[in-house]
């Protein structure tokens, strides 16, 4: 019985033996053929990391505001007689906008100035008389006083039937006109805008830790959707003194040329002031740059070999980003392809596929 048992015993180890002797001698040769097997290298595009000379910008949105712009009101009521301008027409300073009806100020100061004429006449007999003392002082000074009250009250129609011809006070463009021939407008109506749009102004802030480094006759580059090709370029012409306590910014005013007035007031615009000095970084596109919460970082090439490196991303012009730290000239960075790539893995360079790298990308309508 013993001798049964030890002999089952045998033959069981002896199967377990040649069955684990089998598996083993199965995946060795599985792990052989699989170290011996090539990777193939994985298909990127790269870049050389370059060092450019940046322009110290300071960017901002601001609004266009025009040089001067008010709205013509009525200083005086009355039936308008007459628009002498058409809407949207440019006008010269002193050009008239509007003739009120003045036929009952036109016949007060006919009057007016009848009795002033008999005024004078009246003070030059007196002064006749009181030559030869044949009337009193008080009459001499009562012509006197008649004379100039007289001609007071005749400047003062004349100024009120000056006011009734509404002129430009300043050249520039007119709005649609609000009034119609023959409407009674009151005192405060308004007439028309009337907007100086060449020069025009931008309006934008800035943070005040900026302050120190802007200055009056600085030049700004003035961007909008409406010209979307062009930068146009301008120059600081004020800076509020005084700061905002709720954002702790400080308003600025450029001033540019609008020849085609094809800016209007109430744009929004990107601005960019130009600073004194330039910046001289190591340039990527933006697309070379992995970005994550623990840390930002690109893949190296060396020796074929992509390698991940954590970066320093410093400030961006469009589809470029500087790299303040963790890269030297000259090296190569996967500019695609990094979703592909590990540690180690390696690359082939394919520039064909390469995503474009503007510093001034423009949008393209299909």
């Amino acid at each position: 019985m013993k001798t049964r048992l030890v002999l089952t015993l045998v033959v069981a180890l002896a199967v377990f033996g040649a069955i684990f002797g089998y598996k083993f001698l199965t995946i060795r040769k599985a792990m052989a053929a699989r170290a011996a097997m090539t990777v193939p290298p994985v298909t990127v595009s790269a870049t050389e990391a370059k060092r450019e000379t940046w322009p110290n910008t300071v960017s901002a949105v601001g609004a266009l505001a025009s040089f001067r712009g008010i709205n013509v009101k009525a200083e005086l009521e009355g039936v308008v007689r007459r628009i002498a301008f058409e809407s949207g027409s440019a006008v010269a300073a002193g050009d008239l906008l509007v003739e009120l009806d003045t036929s009952v100020e036109s016949a007060q100061l006919a009057g007016l100035e009848a009795q002033a004429r008999l005024a004078e006449i009246t003070l030059t007999r007196a002064r006749e008389l009181r030559t030869n003392g044949t009337n009193a002082q008080a009459d001499l000074d009562t012509a006197e006083a008649m004379l100039v009250q007289t001609r007071s009250a005749v400047e003062q129609l004349r100024a009120t039937i000056a006011k009734k011809r509404i002129v430009a006070p300043f050249a520039g463009r007119l709005g649609i006109a609000r009034i119609y021939p023959g409407q009674f407008i009151s005192k405060g109506d308004a007439i028309v805008q009337l907007e100086t749009l060449d020069p025009i102004h931008v309006d934008f802030s800035l943070p005040q830790q900026e302050l120190g480094r802007i200055s009056i006759g600085q030049q700004v580059n003035v961007s909008t959707d409406v010209l979307p090709n062009q930068a146009l370029a301008g120059t600081i012409t004020a800076i509020d003194p005084r700061v905002s306590e709720t954002t702790r910014s400080v308003q600025v005013r450029a001033t540019f040329a609008n020849p085609e007035e094809r800016l209007r007031p109430g744009m929004f615009a990107r601005v960019e002031v130009v600073l004194a000095a330039s910046e001289n970084y190591i340039v990527l596109p933006s697309a070379a740059i992995v970005f994550n919460p623990y840390g930002d970082s690109v893949f190296v090439i060396e020796n074929g070999v992509a390698q991940p490196r954590f970066v320093q991303p410093g400030p961006q012009r469009g589809d470029l980003t500087a790299i303040l730290s963790g890269l030297q000239p000259g090296e190569q960075v996967v500019t695609s392809g990094q979703l592909k790539l590990r540690k180690g893995s390696a690359v082939r360079v394919d520039n064909s596929i390469a995503p474009e790298a503007n510093p001034a990308p423009k949008p393209v309508e299909s």
